[in-house]
């Protein structure tokens, strides 16, 4: 008993000692895995509802509806961050809210991530935890909590996040249900977050309120469920650019669709920005992505729920997708390897 006690004891000790490496600029290999497992598990508590949270091997959650909407994206440093653009909180806020923004699109609502970092050894163990702190803190503006997750050594800064959502007794909106006849709408911003890589990859770091949108994008994630409750026939969250991203849904539900620029509202700040870089503020709105707002269809006798807008009309197959009656000029969006 004594021997035992004594090993907790340097345990607790150990603990400790890592959480003060983490808040005292240590890397992850100072930290050590499960130091740093510790400490961020530490700061963060599971979403209410939880049956079994971070520390065993798996999580165990509820399923009130009995079926789970599950999404998975990956956050690669250089490709889809860059610390010396965003902080480490926004880098966590923006790999929660990729998924969460998924789960929306389905009209369901998010309940719970499951989180995969990697990341080289000399790393700051503050880089860790801040992605941490800015999971988690996206994830509470829905109810959602970080419920597991792994830790690994890699070349590179790798954030990895497995999403759940809960459908309420809602039937899935997927990409597949839109019609001729019906119409196209949107929730949210577009080409915010387009204009906001474009001020950084000029070297600026103002306007603060665009370069936020690429760091840390803010999805309408009420307005997914609501659009599911109101009609919606099909959705998607804008993650590549409008056009490519309607191109999926066209693809899917076998139609056309005609987008009117006029319906589209291109902010103040944006076209001041596109002045300044020599820039087209409606190709940002038209093809940027990472903003996530949702755009779905519904039956041209819905009315559309609160902030939701309407931007075009779904037609008949084998037109592709078109901006004022005319194929697009120039790239839709965003595809890797590209």
């Amino acid at each position: 008993m004594e021997g035992r006690d004594t090993d907790r004891n340097r345990g607790a000790d150990r603990s400790r000692s890592a959480g003060a490496e983490a808040r005292a600029g240590g890397t992850v290999a100072d930290v050590g895995e499960f130091g740093l497992i510790r400490d961020v598990t530490g700061r963060q508590q599971p979403p209410a509802g939880t049956v079994v949270g971070p520390g065993d091997d798996a999580a165990v959650v509820p399923a009130p509806d009995g079926r789970v909407v599950i999404s998975t994206d990956v956050l690669v440093q250089g490709v889809h961050f860059r610390l010396d653009w965003s902080g480490p909180e926004q880098v966590g806020h923006k790999a929660a809210a990729v998924n969460l923004a998924d789960i929306a699109a389905m009209g369901a609502t998010p309940t719970s991530l499951v989180v995969g970092f990697g990341c080289p050894a000399d790393t700051d163990a503050a880089v860790a935890t801040g992605i941490s702190d800015g999971l988690t803190a996206e994830a509470a503006r829905v109810g959602a909590g970080i419920v597991g997750g792994d830790v690994v050594r890699a070349d590179q800064l790798v954030v990895s996040v497995t999403a759940l959502g809960d459908l309420g007794g809602r039937t899935p909106v997927t990409r597949s249900g839109a019609r001729p006849g019906h119409i196209v709408a949107v929730c949210g911003r577009l080409g915010w977050a387009a204009a906001g890589l474009a001020v950084l990859g000029r070297g600026f770091r103002s306007p603060v309120g665009v370069v936020n949108a690429q760091r840390a994008p803010e999805p309408p994630y009420t307005a997914g469920p609501a659009a599911a409750d109101a009609g919606a026939t099909a959705m998607i969250d804008v993650s590549d650019g409008l056009l490519a991203d309607l191109g999926h849904l066209a693809e899917e539900s076998d139609v056309g669709i005609d987008i009117t620029t006029d319906a589209l509202e291109v902010d103040r700040k944006l076209v001041d920005v596109a002045n300044a870089l020599g820039a087209d503020p409606m190709r940002w709105v038209l093809t940027g992505g990472e903003d996530h707002a949702l755009v779905a269809t519904f039956p041209s006798f819905v009315d559309l729920p609160q902030g939701w807008r309407q931007i075009g009309t779904v037609l008949m197959p084998d037109t592709g997708v078109t901006v004022d009656g005319k194929p697009y000029d120039g790239e839709i969006g965003w595809e890797h390897w590209r």
